[in-house]
C-alpha cells in the first residue's frame, strides 16, 4: 500500500529518478557543503585567508576539473557556494550539470548540545527548512544532506536520549526535503573519535542507531527510493590499531544487512577520520562480498580534497595539478566501487584524525 505522503507527492517519480542516478555503479558523491569556517581552517592549512574570493576560487577548481563527471555523479555543496558563479560567470550548478553532475545543497544548520548528556549533540535546522528547500530547488539543487552525529565510545555512549532525538530529526528533514523535491541524504554518523572501543562496539551500535532511523523513517512516510543513506564505515576508537580493510567491510557489510532496507538505492559511505588511501581501500573490500540490494559506493570530502588542496596551495600555476590529482582520487573511488582498484593509489600513506566537532549555527 502507498503512503498518502507518496501519493500526493508530485516530486515522488522524480526523487525516485535522482536517487538511482546519484547511485549509479561506478560513480559517487563529492562532497564539499564545509561550511564557510571549516573551509577557512582548510584554506589556513596552505596559508590562504578565509574570504569569499578564496573560498570561491576553491570550489570552482573542484567543480570544473575535466572529466570528473566520468567519476562522480552528485556534489554536495554550502549555501554561499550553490549560488556562486565562475570567475567567467557562469553558475556553478551549471558547471556541474554540464559534466553530468547532480548539484545538491548542505541544509542542516549545525549541532547543538543536548542538555542533561556528556557532550552529546542534536542537530538544529527544521525552522523554515520548507521555504530553504523550494529556494535550493529553483537555484538547481536535487538533493539535501543533513548530518546527525552519534558519540560512541566502550562504556556509556550513545544515551537513547541522543539515538532518539537525532532519529526523529533525521526523518523530519527527510520528509520535509522530499515534499519540496530534494532527495534527502540521511547520514547518522556513528562518529570516529578517541578511545579503545572495539570494531565489534561500533558495529553493534552504529546497527541500533541505523535501526531507529528506518524506524523513524517509516513513522513519516518517507519514500525510501527516494533517498541516499551516509553512514560511517565500522571502524574502532582512534586507540586502537588501524584494522585491516578485510575486516572493515565484514563489520560493515554485516551492519548493513542488518539494518538497511533493500528498497534504499544508494549507501554511500563518509571517509570520517580516514586517510585517503584508506577510504578508497575500505569502499574497494566492501564489493568483494558479492551483489547487495543497494548500491556501496562513497560520498567522501578529506578523502577527496586533502592533497588536492595541498598541490593547489592557492597558486594559479598549481591549478591543472591539482585537478588532475582529484580527478585521479575520484578515478581511484569509481573503481574501488567497483571492486576493481588495483592501485597505485594517487595520495598513498596517511593516518587516520580525530574530526573537531564545531557546535553552532550554519556559518561554524
Amino acid at each position: 500500500m502507498t503512503s498518502e505522503f507518496e501519493r500526493r507527492n508530485p516530486y515522488s517519480e522524480e526523487l525516485k529518478r535522482t536517487a538511482a542516478y546519484i547511485a549509479q555503479p561506478g560513480k559517487g558523491i563529492l562532497a564539499s557543503d564545509e561550511s564557510n569556517a571549516t573551509t577557512g581552517k582548510r584554506l589556513a592549512t596552505v596559508g590562504l585567508d578565509n574570504t569569499e574570493a578564496n573560498r570561491q576560487a576553491w570550489r570552482e577548481l573542484l567543480y570544473s576539473a575535466p572529466g570528473l563527471g566520468n567519476y562522480i555523479s552528485g556534489t554536495i555543496m554550502f549555501e554561499e557556494t550553490l549560488f556562486q558563479s565562475t570567475r567567467d560567470g557562469v553558475q556553478f550548478v551549471d558547471i556541474l550539470k554540464k559534466q553530468g553532475i547532480v548539484p545538491g545543497i548542505k541544509v542542516d544548520t549545525g549541532l547543538q548540545p543536548i542538555d542533561g548528556t556528556d557532550g552529546e549533540t542534536a542537530t538544529q535546522g527544521l525552522d523554515g527548512l520548507g521555504e530553504r528547500c523550494r529556494r535550493y530547488y529553483a537555484q538547481g539543487a536535487r538533493f539535501a544532506k543533513w548530518r546527525a552525529v552519534i558519540k560512541v565510545d566502550s562504556e556509556k555512549h550513545p544515551s537513547s536520549t541522543s539515538i532518539l532525538e537525532n532519529a526523529h530529526g533525521l526523518a523530519r528533514y527527510a520528509q520535509i526535503a522530499q515534499a519540496n523535491g530534494l532527495v534527502p541524504i540521511v547520514e547518522p554518523e556513528v562518529t570516529l573519535g578517541p578511545g579503545d572501543y572495539s570494531i565489534e562496539r561500533t558495529a553493534y551500535i552504529s546497527e541500533k542507531v541505523n535501526s531507529h532511523v528506518f524506524r523513524f523513517l517509516n513513522e513519516y512516510n518517507i519514500i525510501l527510493e527516494g533517498i541516499l543513506l551516509k553512514p560511517n564505515m565500522i571502524l574502532p576508537g582512534l586507540d586502537v590499531p588501524t584494522p585491516p580493510p578485510e575486516e572493515v567491510a565484514k563489520y560493515t557489510l554485516r551492519t548493513m544487512m542488518r539494518s538497511v532496507p533493500g528498497a534504499v538505492p544508494g549507501i554511500h559511505f563518509l571517509s570520517g577520520g580516514m586517510s585517503e588511501e584508506e577510504a578508497t581501500l575500505n569502499l574497494n573490500a566492501l564489493q568483494a562480498y558479492g551483489p547487495t540490494p543497494w548500491s556501496l559506493t562513497f560520498s567522501y570530502g578529506r578523502a577527496l580534497q586533502s592533497s588536492t588542496l595541498k598541490i593547489w596551495s592557492g597558486k594559479e600555476e598549481n591549478w591543472k595539478a591539482a585537478q588532475e590529482r582529484l580527478v585521479a582520487l575520484a578515478r581511484a573511488n569509481s573503481e574501488a566501487q567497483l571492486g576493481k582498484y588495483t592501485g597505485p593509489h594517487p595520495s598513498p600513506g596517511g593516518t587516520r584524525i580525530l574530526q573537531t566537532l564545531r557546535l553552532g549555527g550554519a556559518g561554524k
